[in-house]
C-alpha cells in the first residue's frame, strides 16, 4: 500500500533532500579525484551524488507510506531537522576552522607589520643621522672656501714657499695646507657616500612604508573576516542547540502519536486483510462456478448417454494450482522506460512503531499524471476509490499454470477504465498521481496469486 504525508510534502523532501546532498559536498568536497578527463571526473561524481539525493528522497517518501497526513508531517519534520543537523555541525566545524586559520594569518600579519615598522623607524632614524652628518660637512666644507676666498688660508705650496721666512715655518706651514686639504677631500668622499646611502635609505623607507600601508589593509581585511567567521561560528552554535531542542520535542510528540499510529496501522492492515479476502472470495466463487459447470456438463452428458444422444461438449478441464508464478509475465506499467523501482516488496521499519511490516508491493517511479498501462491481457475487476489505496485499478488475468493472477495500480488520478471491462497489454488504464495515503507521485503495484500478495520484480519485463 502506499504511505501517508501531507497535502503538500514536496517542499519538506526538497529541504530534506538539499541537506543531503549538502552533507555529501561538505564530507566528499565539491569534486572528485583527478583523472585525465578532470571535467568528466567531476560530472560523474554529481551525478553520483544527484543519485544519493534521489535515492534518499525516495527512502524518506517509502518511510512515511502507510501513514496518515498528521503522522507523515511529524516524521518528515523529525527527519528535516535530523537531516540538518549534520550539516549544520559540519558548517560550524568549517566556520570554527576559518575562524582559526584568520586568527592565526592576522597574527602573523600583526608580526609583519611591526617588524615593517620597526624597520621604517630604523631607516627613518639613518637617513636623519645621515642629514644631519651632511650638513655637518657641508658647513665645514663651505667654511674651508670661504676661508680660501679671503686669503686666510694658503691656498697653494707656491704661496707656502714664497711666505715662509724660514725652513721650520715652511715645513710648518706645508704640513697644515696638506692635512686641510686631505681633510677637505675626505669631507666631500664622505658626503658623496652619505648621499649615496641616503638615496638607498630613501627608496628603501618608499617600499617599507607602502608595505606598511598594504600590510595595514590585509590586516583590517583579517579582521573582518574573522569576525565574519566568529558570527558565522556563533550561528551555528545557536543553530545546532535550537536543532537538538526541536529533535528532542519532535521525538517526543511522535512518541505521544504511538497510539494514533497503532491504530492507524491496525487500519492499514484490517484494509490490506480485507482486499486480499475480497479476492480470495472472488476466487472461489470463480472456482465453484467452474465446478457447477463441469458437474453440470457432466450430468448432461450422462443423460444424453441414457437417451441415445450426442454428449455436449465437456467444459476445459481446469488445471490444479502449482501455487507460484514465474517469468516476465508482466510489461512495464509505467510511461518511465526504463522502469524504475524506488521501493522494493518486503518488510520495512515503522517509523514510529519501530517494527517491521509488509510492504505488499512495489514503487515504481513515475510523475503527477503521467499515462499508467495494463502490463497483461486482461478484465478490469474495479476502478474505485479504496480508502488507503486511494483510487485503485484492480485488474484479473485470469489463471495462469492454474493460479489465480491479479494486480492493482494505486494512487492514481484518475482511471479512465471501467469493471467488467477487458483491457489488452499496454492500453491506457489511468493516470499516476498522490491519492489516498501516498507520500509522493508514484505508482504502487502489487500482485496476487491465488489471492496473496506475491514480489512483483521477478514478474516484470522492461
Amino acid at each position: 500500500m502506499g504511505g501517508g504525508t501531507p497535502a503538500s510534502p514536496r517542499g519538506r523532501r526538497r529541504v530534506i533532500a538539499g541537506a543531503v546532498v549538502t552533507v555529501l559536498v561538505v564530507l566528499t568536497g565539491g569534486a572528485g579525484p583527478a583523472v585525465a578527463d578532470p571535467y568528466d571526473d567531476q560530472r560523474r561524481e554529481n551525478q553520483r551524488k544527484q543519485s544519493a539525493v534521489e535515492r534518499r528522497s525516495e527512502e524518506l517518501e517509502a518511510s512515511i507510506e502507510g501513514l496518515s497526513a498528521e503522522l507523515g508531517q511529524a516524521v518528515l519534520d523529525l527527519q528535516a531537522t535530523e537531516a540538518r543537523l549534520p550539516v549544520a555541525q559540519a558548517e560550524l566545524a568549517a566556520a570554527v576552522e576559518t575562524l582559526e586559520r584568520n586568527q592565526r594569518e592576522a597574527a602573523l600579519i600583526a608580526a609583519r607589520l611591526v617588524d615593517a615598522q620597526a624597520q621604517e623607524v630604523s631607516i627613518t632614524a639613518t637617513i636623519a643621522a645621515d642629514d644631519a652628518r651632511g650638513k655637518e660637512i657641508r658647513t665645514a666644507v663651505g667654511q674651508l672656501a670661504r676661508r680660501a676666498y679671503k686669503g686666510e688660508t694658503a691656498a697653494t705650496s707656491l704661496s707656502v714657499v714664497m711666505e715662509a721666512e724660514s725652513t721650520e715655518d715652511f715645513v710648518d706651514q706645508y704640513g697644515m695646507v696638506s692635512t686641510a686639504l686631505r681633510t677637505q677631500t675626505r669631507a666631500l668622499d664622505e658626503l658623496e657616500q652619505i648621499e649615496a646611502a641616503n638615496r638607498n635609505s630613501q627608496a628603501r623607507l618608499t617600499a617599507v612604508k607602502e608595505k606598511v600601508a598594504a600590510l595595514k589593509v590585509e590586516a583590517d581585511q583579517k579582521v573582518i573576516e574573522a569576525e565574519a567567521a566568529r558570527v558565522a561560528a556563533e550561528e551555528r552554535r545557536a543553530e545546532i542547540e535550537r536543532l537538538i531542542a526541536e529533535q528532542q520535542a519532535k521525538q517526543q510528540a511522535i512518541a505521544g502519536m504511538k497510539a494514533q499510529a497503532e491504530a492507524e496501522q491496525a487500519q492499514v492492515d484490517a484494509q490490506q486483510a480485507a482486499l486480499e479476502a475480497e479476492l480470495a472470495d472472488i476466487i472461489a466463487r470463480e472456482r465453484a462456478a467452474a465446478e457447477a459447470a463441469r458437474a453440470a456438463a457432466a450430468a448432461a452428458a450422462a443423460a444424453a448417454a441414457a437417451a441415445g444422444q450426442k454428449p455436449p461438449p465437456a467444459p476445459p478441464v481446469t488445471q490444479p494450482p502449482s501455487g507460484s508464478v514465474s517469468g516476465a509475465v508482466f510489461s512495464n506499467p509505467t510511461s518511465i522506460n526504463p522502469m524504475y523501482v524506488t521501493s522494493e516488496y518486503g518488510m520495512r521499519l515503522h517509523p514510529i512503531l519501530g517494527y517491521v511490516r509488509l510492504h505488499a508491493g512495489i514503487d515504481l517511479r513515475t510523475y503527477c499524471n503521467t499515462p499508467l498501462y495494463a502490463p497483461r491481457d486482461g478484465t478490469v475487476r474495479w476502478a474505485e476509490w479504496r480508502n488507503g489505496f486511494g483510487n485503485q485499478v484492480m485488474l484479473d488475468y485470469g489463471t495462469l499454470d492454474g493460479n489465480s493472477l491479479m494486480s492493482s495500480a494505486n494512487h492514481l488520478t484518475r482511471s479512465v477504465v471501467a469493471a467488467g471491462q477487458r483491457v489488452s497489454r499496454g492500453q491506457l488504464i489511468g493516470y499516476s498521481g498522490n491519492s489516498g495515503l501516498s507520500g509522493a507521485c508514484h505508482l504502487h503495484f502489487e500482485v496476487y496469486v491465488n489471492g496473496k500478495t506475491v514480489n512483483p520484480r521477478p514478474l516484470l519485463g522492461r
